[in-house]
């Protein structure tokens, strides 16, 4: 009996760690990371906000960019209205487990419950919300007074504790000062909220009746707690086009500079000019060939599925585009001229397979040093840029992702660009000005595309087998004989492997001249490139 009493004993003390504190049902109110009932909604200076932003009455000003819908007074805000006084009610009534001084933080931590503060609540330097490796513990402030956040305070959660199981019902001001972290759901009854210059907010900030002003601030939803895994669409399928680094359909391409490239290069209307073959992984097509015409083909089906993807979200001010700007894996369009400055981060959200589209009805430039940033597990190949018109992309910028271009020429692609995927356009010039552009995941059957354009019947130097294994065989027509026509053979470190002067009609190169692997090759005669490629020894 007594053993029976010390167990029961022992489990209750057990228990008695954690809290049964139920969250609130949010409904479309979770969707919304700044709201109003009754109060305009207002930022100054440059925010990155990540949810959707609105009033039921009043009005949404000063805002940039926002990776969210803008509702302001239609059936999105009042129902958003509704279920916030529903949230509202159901924080009230929970039974408080904890009465906490006033003044919280300053290194302090809490474990999960109700706390019911009687008056006005402050937290100072940092609040620790210790969630015990418990993945649904609920941590419920209520406070009956304003809630004011010192200059740099911060909500730091530990052990598995969610922002989005932390909630505030405050009955009065919510003030954060400068470079504040809440975290949390934040929600004001009949007062203002007041996010200040680089405060954090991981969370929402609503409001039954007040004012919501923002200042060059970072807030966003929580994820978590049975938010929507963001996908973004269906990938397009590049088919050949994925095989290739840079092509234009109906245009030159050319390049000036030290360019390196990885995938093949080539034009279905003309011959590619001023790339260096050793510094191109892939295949030069110096004519139009098969694998250029169905790369035409499939660059036009890629634009015309990217074309017709319905839109998520609309960036308002095309004209602000990048400035630190953050999106989540949706389709986004923009429909106007774009101009990109800074800094744009492409955010997964911790789903690699995340797809990003982003619809340019207009040009596209950049300033200089502009900078796609991939982030918790983004990837260049599931990012995808629909361009109607010329892009410009300036000097040293970082850009990741396929850019499908429609009538419009890849026109100026700048000293020091990096790319992260393809410059493909459907009707234009396409010009590259020392570059570096790697076509991320190329697909497994680009070796075999590649080299069809070495074996054209029109071709005046023909290779092969390609891939070979005992010997290769080089052979020239008759306008080549007797010239200076020169193959040299380079490895994927770039060094040469092999220089041979092409005298007969037929040359034969014994395995024995390469170890396996990939190698580049070009041919010229007379100074003048007149064919290059890739070879494959197995």
């Amino acid at each position: 009996m007594k053993l029976l009493f010390t167990v029961t004993m022992a489990s209750l003390c057990s228990l008695s760690s954690f809290t049964f504190a139920q969250a609130p049902t949010l409904g479309t109110a979770a969707n919304f990371v700044l709201f109003s009932t009754n109060g305009a909604i207002t930022n100054s200076g440059i925010s990155q906000v990540t949810g959707n932003v609105g009033t039921n009455n009043g009005s949404s000003t000063g805002f940039g960019n926002v990776n969210g819908v803008m509702h302001d007074g239609d059936p999105a805000s009042a129902q958003c209205a509704a279920d916030l006084l529903i949230a509202y009610n159901q924080l009230n009534a929970t039974v408080p487990t904890s009465f906490p001084a006033a003044l919280l933080g300053n290194g302090q931590s809490l474990n999960a419950g109700v706390y019911s503060i009687g008056s006005a609540a402050t937290i100072n330097l940092d609040l620790i919300l210790n969630g015990q490796n418990n993945a649904s513990a609920v941590f419920i402030f209520k406070i009956q007074g304003p809630l004011s956040m010192n200059a740099a305070s911060k909500i730091k959660l530990t052990n598995g504790a969610k922002a989005c199981n932390v909630f505030w019902k405050v009955e009065g001001l919510v003030s954060m000062a400068a470079n504040a972290t809440m975290r949390g759901t934040v929600i004001a009854n009949n007062a203002a909220i007041n996010i200040n210059t680089g405060d954090t907010l991981e969370g929402r900030a609503l409001s039954t009746a007040g004012a919501v002003t923002t200042d060059g601030v970072f807030a966003y939803t929580p994820i978590g707690c049975g938010s929507p895994v963001l996908n973004g669409p269906l990938a397009p399928t590049l088919g050949v086009a994925g095989c290739y680094g840079l092509f234009s359909s109906n245009g030159a391409v050319s390049n000036s500079g030290v360019t390196t490239v990885t995938g093949d290069i080539g034009s279905n209307s003309g011959t590619p000019t001023g790339f260096n073959a050793a510094l191109v992984t892939g295949t030069i097509h110096l004519v139009p060939d098969n694998s250029t015409a169905q790369c035409a083909n499939d660059v036009n089906v890629a634009y015309n599925y990217l074309n017709t993807l319905t839109d998520d979200i609309e960036l308002l001010y095309p004209a602000q585009f990048g400035n630190g700007l953050v999106l989540t894996p949706h389709t986004y369009l923009l429909n106007a001229a774009t101009v990109f400055t800074d800094s744009l981060y492409l955010n997964a959200q911790g789903n690699a397979n995340a797809v990003f589209v982003i619809k340019i009805n207009g040009a596209l430039s950049t300033s200089t040093y502009a900078k796609v940033m991939l982030i918790n597990g983004a990837q260049a190949k599931n990012v995808y840029w629909k361009i109607e018109g010329a892009v410009n992309i300036n000097n040293y910028s970082i850009f990741k992702g396929t850019i499908i271009c429609h009538n419009g020429a890849l026109g100026a692609i700048n000293t020091g660009v990096s790319i992260d995927g393809r410059l493909l356009t459907t009707n234009g010039a396409l010009t590259t000005t020392a570059v570096t552009v790697i076509a991320n995941t190329l697909p497994a059957n680009c070796n075999a595309v590649g080299i069809r354009s070495f074996d054209l019947e029109n071709s005046a130097i023909k290779i092969y087998p390609n891939p070979f294994t005992d010997q290769l065989t080089i052979k020239t027509d008759n306008t080549l004989q007797n010239t200076n026509a020169v193959l040299t053979v380079y490895n994927v470190l770039g060094e040469l492997v092999l220089s041979l002067s092409l005298l007969k009609e037929t040359t034969i190169i014994n395995k024995l001249e390469f170890a396996s692997g990939i190698y580049s090759y070009k041919i010229m005669d007379n100074n003048k490139l007149i064919q290059s490629g890739r070879l494959i020894s197995q």
